[in-house]
C-alpha cells in the first residue's frame, strides 16, 4: 500500500511541475536530495555502530543478563503470564534497552527474535490445550500484543537517531530534543502499559 501512495506522489509532483514548468527544479532537488541521503547514511552508519559496539560489550560484559535480573519485576508485571526464565526475556530485555537509549535500529533484531520465541511459546500452550496434531494459525498471544504495543510506544532516555539528523541538518544544539522526547515517550508508554492491562482484564 505504501508503494503505492509513494509512486502516487511522486507521479503527482512530476505532472504538476510538467504543467509548471519546474522540472529543472525537480531535477536538482532529486540530485540534492541523493547527496543529503549519502551523507545522511554515513553518520547514522557512525553512530548506530557505536552504540551498536556499546550494546555488545555490555552484552559479551554481563550487563545485559545483570539487566535481566533486574528488569525481572518489570517483565513479570508486564507479561504475567510468561513462564519464569523463557527464552523470549533475554531478547525482551535487550529491545527495551535498546529503545530507551534511542536505538532502534538495533531493538529490531531483538524485537524479532523475541516475537519468534513467544510464538513458539504460543504454539506449544495450543498443542497443550487441543488433542491431536495442531497446526499453528498465526494467532499473536497477550505477551505478543503488549511486547508490540510497547515497542512501539517505545519509552526514550536518549533519542540517538534524532539527535543525528538534528545534527546532521545543522542544529545548534541537537540534544535540546531529550527533554522533550523523556516527556513524549513516558506519556505514550505510560498509555501503551495501561491500554494493555484494561484490553487484557477485559479478555479475561
Amino acid at each position: 500500500m505504501l508503494n503505492y501512495l509513494w509512486a502516487g506522489m511522486i507521479l503527482i509532483g512530476i505532472v504538476y511541475a510538467s504543467f509548471a514548468g519546474r522540472i529543472p527544479d525537480i531535477t536538482n532537488a532529486a540530485i540534492d536530495s541523493s547527496k543529503e541521503a549519502v551523507s545522511l547514511c554515513i553518520t547514522m552508519m557512525g553512530v548506530l555502530s557505536m552504540w551498536m559496539g556499546l550494546m555488545k560489550i555490555a552484552e559479551k560484559g554481563g550487563i545485559i543478563a545483570q539487566a535481566s535480573l533486574k528488569l525481572k519485576p518489570l517483565i513479570r508485571f508486564l507479561f504475567p503470564n510468561l513462564p519464569s526464565g523463557h527464552s523470549s526475556e533475554e531478547y525482551i530485555v535487550t529491545n527495551f534497552i535498546a529503545n530507551f537509549l534511542g536505538l532502534g535500529w538495533a531493538a529490531t533484531p531483538a524485537g524479532l527474535k523475541a516475537m519468534e520465541e513467544l510464538g513458539k511459546l504460543e504454539d506449544d500452550r495450543r498443542k497443550a490445550r487441543l488433542p491431536g496434531p495442531v497446526r499453528s494459525l498465526g494467532i499473536a498471544s497477550n505477551e505478543m500484543c503488549t511486547f508490540l504495543i510497547i515497542n512501539i510506544s517505545s519509552l526514550q532516555l536518549i533519542p540517538v537517531n534524532v539527535i543525528a539528523y538534528r545534527s546532521q541538518y545543522g542544529s545548534v544544539n541537537p540534544a535540546a530534543i531529550v527533554g522533550a522526547g523523556i516527556l513524549a515517550t513516558t506519556v505514550s508508554t505510560g498509555a501503551a502499559v495501561l491500554f494493555c492491562k484494561i484490553m487484557d482484564r477485559k479478555q479475561r
